[in-house]
């Protein structure tokens, strides 16, 4: 079913001749990229976890994905892991990202940091072979393709998207992704040049690249206001990178990429806290004031009073690592363009994978209205309401 190579000093690879997938070679360039995304049935990710981790499946079930592919799988109790956790995420990369096993070895290697740390990152199963990932080779009859696969522990809580999200946890929030930033700076690895990714369409200072996706919107006023954003993004951001503080970004610090657990306060109140930080498949480096925007940009997707959710969760980050004049004045627009980002590429994507269409557009729901909401009222408008509530951090009083 599995053959298994090893190359010296590389990835062990696997090779799959028996389980083809459900995919056809085409030369449209829509539909290849369509088929970048992994179609692995649930058996053939069950005979993968058996056959590459040495762990044999008692349950297994798909988890909602962009365009990787990924399994929640429990695992049934061996002589051999009486200890151990029982329950996993098995990850499969889609085709585009398995040609770059250099950023996907040191994602991975940057989890395993972060937990050693103190944060509440997955830890990383080793093969058979004692590696962190494996290359699958999947022969569909007309063409191989390659797949790189981990498993990693599942983490518990429910998605920060699922409860109702108050001043003090945004505040929090905020905290937590200036600490993740702060902490990555005494990462060091051989290969971490591989976060230098151009032309990434996920990192911000890449804004400009949207206009090829551009026709996904079609022809409303959601699209004007796209394409001004890019264009002030020229005009005022562009010039100003040079003069922000580089860093390593997760990235996607998102309501579903945040996992909370509660617990009862002596008051008998819910308490939240974070327990796990998921997804690092869109580090790269970036800046500081990049992961902050996007956070703030996420954040306001499930709050009913959105505007105001940027003030606490500056609080909290500046309660870490204050921002610069300069950081601070193109926070604005920052957001506008994380927003932009997120939806164009919703719709993009939505014309790919339309069977995915409930998942991708997770942040469309009210992205499009908070987008508009904060293009209308203005920066400054905007900008006002956001540092005065930061500012009332320092006085102790927090506004709500």
């Amino acid at each position: 079913m599995f053959r298994s190579l090893t190359l010296p000093g590389a990835l062990e690879i696997y090779q799959i001749c028996l389980f083809p997938l459900d995919i056809m070679s085409s030369g449209d360039d829509q539909q290849s990229q369509a088929l970048a995304k992994p179609t692995f049935s649930e058996v053939q990710a069950s005979a993968l976890v058996e056959s590459v981790f040495g762990l044999k499946v008692f349950k297994i079930q798909p988890l909602p994905s962009y365009d990787d592919q990924n399994f929640h799988v429990c695992i049934s109790r061996t002589k051999d892991t009486t200890d151990g956790p029982t329950e996993y995420v098995l990850k499969i990369s889609n085709t585009k990202s398995s040609k770059t096993p250099d950023l996907i070895e040191v994602q991975s290697h940057i989890i395993m940091f972060l937990r050693a740390a103190g944060f509440p990152t997955a830890s990383v199963c080793r093969t058979k072979g004692d590696n962190i990932t494996s290359l699958m080779s999947v022969d569909s009859g007309s063409e191989i393709k390659n797949y790189l696969v981990r498993l990693l522990t599942y983490l518990p809580g429910r998605p920060i998207a699922e409860i109702p999200i108050s001043p003090q946890l945004l505040y929090e929030i905020g905290r937590l992704a200036a600490k993740l930033d702060k902490t990555l700076e005494k990462f060091h690895h051989p290969k971490l040049s591989s976060l230098h990714r151009e032309n990434f369409i996920w990192n911000l200072k890449n804004v400009p690249l949207l206009e090829k996706y551009l026709y996904a919107l079609g022809q409303n006023r959601n699209r004007e206001i796209v394409k001004q954003i890019i264009q002030l993004f020229k005009d005022e951001v562009m010039s100003k990178l040079s003069h922000f503080r580089e860093c390593i970004n997760h990235g996607d610090l998102n309501d579903h990429n945040i996992l909370i657990e509660s617990s009862k306060s002596a008051f008998g109140d819910a308490v939240y806290q974070v327990s796990g930080i998921l997804d690092f498949d869109d580090m790269s480096y970036g800046y500081y004031a990049f992961e902050l925007a996007i956070t703030i940009m996420y954040m306001m997707i499930e709050s009913k009073n959105p505007i105001q959710v940027g003030g606490h969760v500056l609080a909290g980050f500046e309660s870490i690592i204050p921002l610069t004049t300069v950081e601070r004045s193109a926070l604005f627009l920052l957001v506008c363009s994380r927003f932009c980002q997120s939806l164009v590429m919703a719709a993009y994507s939505c014309q790919l994978h339309p069977e995915n269409e409930e998942y991708l557009m997770i942040t469309a729901k009210t992205g499009w209205k908070h987008l508009q909401q904060m293009f209308d009222m203005g920066q400054k408008t905007v900008e006002e309401i956001w540092f005065e509530t930061a500012k009332s951090y320092k006085s102790g009083i927090p506004c709500d």
